[in-house]
């Protein structure tokens, strides 16, 4: 089966999974899942896919990898014990393959259904490529790996570099993620600063990276006490939770222009940097640089980190740029874990509901707006100050 470990997902959602039960036991949520590719025909594979779902929601964390766990710092005792006595549950999720589309809804509980959504885009993933490519060109994705960290090698100051692998939700297949990451941490020690996968970041001794996700920023419309004040409940929650740890906000939700409006002097001190994972890197890298200037807070220590479909190119690009005005790091995913040859799918699931009530992910690229509520979406803008002609 493709999925053997509920450990075989991203950090962010086992760090917003504890902030849920600690602040939002109750909240209800919804997801939909979303391919934005339109030549891939995913309909058939429904039935393969809910086999494999079926099979994750079999699964429980063990108690070596609990120990695991409780060892990052971050982790609480409570959530901990949680995790002891908790699986996924098959009723809260559906899929369904007719008329032509894959569909897959998940509603329940928050807290019982927020790890669903990057093992499932894993399998998803897998059960497309293993159905279209039925002998995989391994070699093709070794060659494609080697000179990339020729190229990362081959920078003056390599060790400088911090890349961190982002690529389960997105892989061409658990065993191939394996590949790459165990190659990366051998290659690369210096510039390899982590993984996001935990099952990867365990077994290679790795730091597992990680902080909040849009869903986090997008279940506060609804939780929080005011829609104008949204964002700024969401990181002050945030806070309150980690008080000083896994202090990098993600900062395009709104967009940048309403990030900057909501992340004051107080945010800029008290969190440790941004994410950047929607719009122009450059352009999005020179406000924060500016915003922090203008509140008085040197950029030199502040982390800036890039996550947007980034490609080793891309990211040395940035790294030349901006390595002497603030401290770059780059989370890439794709582009390391589904790199030999196939066109990947682009997938996600996103929510799009909190307390049954619609929530929305604008971002700074238009076709990454994601809302079910076309008045709901336009009400946000116009909250937010937010121009509809420029966010599609």
């Amino acid at each position: 089966m493709i999925i053997n470990s509920l450990l075989d997902t991203d950090l962010y959602k086992f760090t917003m999974m504890q902030a849920v039960l600690h602040q939002f036991p109750a909240a209800q949520a919804e997801y939909r899942f979303q391919c934005r590719h339109p030549m891939a025909n995913l309909a058939p594979l429904a039935e393969e896919i809910r086999t494999e779902i079926r099979h994750l929601c079999t699964l429980c964390l063990q108690d070596e990898e609990l120990d695991w766990l409780g060892r990052l710092r971050y982790m609480k005792t409570d959530f901990v014990e949680f995790l002891r006595i908790f699986h996924l549950q098959e009723r809260f999720i559906e899929v369904d393959g007719t008329n032509g589309e894959l569909r897959i809804l998940i509603r329940g509980p928050w807290l019982h259904t927020i790890l669903f959504e990057v093992p499932v885009l894993a399998i998803v993933n897998e059960v497309y490529f293993r159905n279209t490519v039925r002998a995989p060109d391994l070699e093709k994705g070794r060659h494609r790996l080697v000179h990339k960290i020729a190229v990362i090698r081959g920078l003056p100051d390599a060790a400088e570099f911090a890349l961190a692998e982002f690529g389960t939700r997105r892989r061409f297949s658990r065993v191939w993620q394996r590949e790459v990451v165990k190659t990366l941490a051998q290659e690369l020690p210096q510039s390899l600063r982590g993984s996001s996968n935990l099952l990867w970041a365990r077994e290679f001794g790795l730091i597992p990276i990680g902080t909040m996700a849009h869903e986090w920023m997008q279940a506060a419309q609804v939780l929080g006490p005011r829609l104008a004040l949204a964002q700024r409940f969401a990181l002050q929650s945030w806070a309150q939770e980690y008080r000083g740890d896994l202090g990098v906000a993600l900062s395009d939700n709104y967009g940048i222009e309403a990030f900057l409006r909501d992340f004051d002097l107080y945010f800029c001190k008290l969190f440790d940097g941004a994410r950047q994972d929607s719009g122009d890197p450059f352009i999005w890298a020179e406000r924060v640089i500016a915003h922090y200037r203008s509140n008085r807070v040197d950029p030199g220590t502040k982390s800036l980190v890039f996550s947007d479909s980034l490609t080793i190119t891309r990211a040395i690009d940035i790294f030349n740029r901006f390595k002497h005005e603030a401290r770059i790091g780059f989370g890439i995913g794709t582009h390391l874990t589904n790199d030999l040859g196939y066109t990947p799918l682009n997938i996600v699931i996103k929510m799009t509901r909190c307390n049954g009530q619609p929530v929305a992910k604008l971002s700074d690229d238009p076709e990454k707006t994601l809302c079910d509520d076309p008045v709901y979406l336009a009400y946000l803008r116009e909250v937010y100050g937010l121009d509809a002609r420029v966010r599609g």
